[in-house]
């Protein structure tokens, strides 16, 4: 009864009210096909004491113990004990949507901060509160720039994580707005420019980059950005591994960047969306989706907090917002805010270095698909073995493979996307190489 507080005599009642006699009478409308009429098939209650213990049962029979190389979109870093003790707290954990601001300064405070972090990682002037996650950020900022330039034609580089062209496509394809592809070049894995620069013309809106992409390698947004504004179209940088940041330069030339903070303190069994992210250039602002947090100061003058240029549906007419479905991950953007205040820029740099030199020492021992430079992600390719067939293997020895791209790109169905972070121990990348390479 603890967690069903209705007693017998309270459903009674409630069905009199209803004019109802039993339960069943309440189900008599639906079809007898679809109605279940045994019990379902549960075992005997357990107290919470069991469930705790079933739950770690399963949990080490999964990946406990086991290596992992996989990372295409999630990655395992180290998540400090810091970022569970702040967001844990009942004041934020329990903290609402803050649309009284007056009385929401707590939240709002984390989500300034988070703002500001974010334009300092990402090179861009404003950021907003966050978005859902890094795919529904990359198709917002495809929406944002066909409002700003008034077009309707999207570029997506090929080499975009495929799970986020598809969002893309089904946000396009109910705004009738046609989404084409730019090859990937066979030899390097980076965009080819020379196709882009071939598909680009005046009905053209924006091209979205994804850099370090799909396949690992880091991209030449910049370029790609002057190819894009010589037609009148914006440029939109993507991002799903979030520490690449740390050391790559930000792509300055880019008018939107996109991405994924998942790297940033949320565990990839999180089981839902992470937090995108959206981030533009100040002159752009006002066709941002989502909430923005501003600084103000209060009628005694001291400093304050508020929601500003919000074009949500729930702040204004529903026809005239620039996203009907977005909102804010404020308690998991603040996980990524306190993660980006433990690490500092300092940190972040030397974690980054870490990922890039473990990655290039398993890299070493491997045969590579593509020639590009690459951060902690790299394809290899598979003679004689399918890369299906190379993850048992690997299983077997109780690591965890990586993304067998022939799913996504059936021209790739000999090659495997690995990733290495700072979590994967030399001994690790030992054994992984042996079998990789035998």
């Amino acid at each position: 009864m603890r967690y069903l507080p209705k007693s017998d005599s309270d459903r009674r009642q409630m069905l009199e009210v209803c004019g109802l006699r039993t339960m069943e009478d309440l189900f008599a409308h639906l079809p007898a096909e679809v109605r279940l009429t045994r019990p379902l098939d549960l075992g005997p209650g357990l107290s919470e004491y069991e469930i705790l213990q079933y739950f770690r049962a399963r949990g080490a029979e999964c990946a406990a113990g086991y290596a992992s190389f996989l990372g295409a979109g999630a990655y395992r870093h180290y998540i400090p004990s810091l970022v569970d003790m702040v967001a844990l707290r009942g004041e934020f954990l329990t903290a609402y949507t803050p649309y009284q601001a007056e009385i929401s300064q707590g939240l709002l405070t984390s989500i300034f901060e988070f703002q500001t972090m974010i334009t300092q990682l990402t090179g861009m002037e404003v950021a907003n509160a966050s978005m859902y996650c890094g795919s529904t950020a990359t198709a917002e900022a495809a929406m944002m720039a066909a409002r700003l330039v008034r077009r309707g034609r999207i570029i997506a580089a090929a080499s975009l994580h495929p799970e986020y062209r598809q969002v893309l496509e089904t946000y396009a394809r109910n705004q009738n707005m046609p989404v084409e592809t730019a090859a990937y070049a066979n030899d390097t894995g980076r965009l080819d420019l020379a196709d882009l620069e071939r598909q680009l013309n005046e009905q053209t809106a924006v091209v979205i980059v994804q850099s370090p992409n799909f396949f690992g390698i880091v991209e030449d947004v910049d370029e790609a950005a002057r190819l894009a504004h010589s037609h009148g179209a914006l440029l939109v940088h993507v991002f799903t591994e979030a520490v690449s940041l740390g050391l790559l330069e930000p792509a300055r030339d880019a008018d939107i960047v996109a991405g994924e903070l998942q790297s940033f303190a949320v565990p990839p069994s999180f089981g839902g969306p992470y937090a995108g992210v959206l981030a533009t250039r100040e002159k752009f602002v006002r066709q941002m989706p989502g909430r923005l947090v501003g600084e103000t100061t209060d009628a005694r003058g001291n400093r304050a907090y508020c929601l500003t240029l919000a074009t949500r549906e729930q702040h204004i007419r529903r026809e005239k917002a620039t996203s009907n479905i977005c909102t804010n991950q404020a308690l998991i953007a603040l996980m990524a805010t306190v993660f980006m205040t433990v690490y500092g820029k300092q940190g972040l740099r030397e974690l980054a270095l870490q990922n890039l030199a473990k990655a290039h020492y398993l890299a070493g021992r491997c045969r590579l698909r593509f020639g590009g430079s690459f951060f902690n992600e790299f394809v290899v390719k598979f003679d004689g073995r399918t890369p299906e067939q190379v993850n048992q293997a690997l299983l077997a020895r109780r690591i965890i493979g990586g993304l067998p791209l022939g799913r996504f790109y059936p021209e790739l169905a000999d090659s495997m996307l690995l990733c290495v972070t700072e979590m994967n121990t030399r001994q690790e990348m030992d054994q992984a190489a042996e079998e990789l390479a035998a």
